[in-house]
């Protein structure tokens, strides 16, 4: 640092190379990789769909809350889109610089990581089960939060007119920031909000003095910490019920596209069996109970099965798959009633049942208002 008698320079802080500043290059450097290997996964360069964020580490109320707690970490890299990922990094290399150069490489890692995972938290609570969150604007809010909280702490060993300026643009910067997101949609204010309170706490928490003239920080770490404490316990208890849970929901889907597979083969089946009717129905090779024996066999204990297996990998109601589940039930239920029917038709010979139990069968894509053409395509991605 510079000698008590002189001024610290923020200009000159703030002019360091990527050599003065590892972690900040460090950090850029890692957002740009993973934004590259987002495109080479099929990320849109100037939108992307959640998909494949939520494939790369995004936060989402159902996956998050899966167990997959990591996510609070890993959403601080990934962007949506080149605006997205190029607003955040230039405020990084705007904002990391100085800080990183007053606060040291170990606090400013601490202060990114803290008040990345703040935010992203506080977004969990906020926006629940309604987005899938990402963007190292959190974690960016936090170093904004500090380095306001450090100046103003440090103002008498800054020269009054650069003070003004840094400070004044760092405030009108976070506030114009808010304003935009508080008025217009997509934009994460939850974490912004978040991540600049948790980054002014912890600076207070981990304060660097800049020289023996630095005002003594007993009373202030204590009452920082204080914050902190109360604040995470507020945010961990009040976390909302997702209202399902990913791993369920990939497993609904994994359930869709069994029956869905299972379904084209016993169709198949089904015109086979048909062709091969008895004599008396045109046909010639199988017996009236040769036939509703197969049928049994082939027809109606698969949709049984199936319908039993949809059944089961019920994931609630508010999964995006519930839907489609519902409607494929009842499809594989109508299957199966009219595959039952036509075996007691052949069976007593009964033509007015088995035509009516083919009319049945006919009729059973149509009456479901999803049918398996289209199921595998039908569920939203959250």
């Amino acid at each position: 640092m510079p000698p008590e008698s002189k001024p610290v320079s923020l200009t000159a802080l703030m002019a360091g190379g990527p050599r003065q500043v590892p972690l900040t290059s460090a950090m850029v450097l890692i957002n740009l990789a993973v934004f590259a290997l987002m495109l080479m996964a099929g990320s849109g360069l100037w939108h992307s769909a959640s998909g494949v964020p939520l494939a790369w580490g995004a936060s989402f109320g159902p996956a998050t809350q899966d167990g997959q707690w990591w996510r609070l970490l890993t959403a601080m890299f990934v962007h949506f889109g080149l605006v997205h990922l190029v607003l955040n990094m230039w405020a990084l290399w705007d904002v990391g610089r100085l800080v990183e150069r007053l606060l040291g490489p170990l606090r400013f890692a601490l202060l990114y990581a803290g008040s990345g995972l703040i935010g992203n938290l506080l977004s969990l609570v906020v926006q629940g089960n309604q987005a899938v969150s990402g963007g190292a604007s959190g974690a960016i809010f936090g170093l904004y939060g500090a380095m306001l909280v450090s100046l103003w702490r440090e103002r008498a060993q800054v020269e009054r007119r650069e003070f003004r300026w840094v400070f004044g643009v760092a405030v009108v910067f976070a506030l114009l920031t808010l304003g935009m997101g508080w008025l217009a949609s997509g934009i994460d204010n939850a974490a912004h909000l978040g991540g600049l309170i948790s980054g002014a706490c912890l600076s207070s928490l981990l304060p660097r003095r800049w020289s023996p003239r630095s005002p003594a920080l007993q009373r202030e770490r204590g009452l920082a910490a204080l914050a902190l404490v109360l604040g995470i316990a507020a945010l961990v208890t009040h976390i909302p019920e997702p209202t399902y849970l990913m791993g369920d929901e990939l497993r609904a889907r994994a359930a869709i596209r069994q029956f869905l597979t299972d379904d084209q083969r016993v169709s198949q089946r089904w015109n086979q069996l048909l062709a091969a009717r008895p004599a008396t129905l045109g046909g010639g090779n199988l017996s009236f109970d040769e036939l509703a024996g197969h049928i049994e066999d082939n027809v109606t204990a698969v949709y049984d099965n199936s319908f039993e297996q949809l059944t089961a990998a019920n994931p609630g109601a508010g999964a995006p798959s519930a839907k489609t589940l519902e409607d494929l039930q009842n499809y594989a239920a109508l299957r199966a009633d009219a595959s039952r029917a036509l075996a007691d038709g052949l069976r007593h010979k009964d033509q007015e049942k088995i035509r009516q139990a083919l009319d049945k069968a006919r009729q059973a894509r149509s009456a479901s208002s999803q049918p398996p053409a289209s199921a595998a395509t039908s569920g939203r991605r959250p």
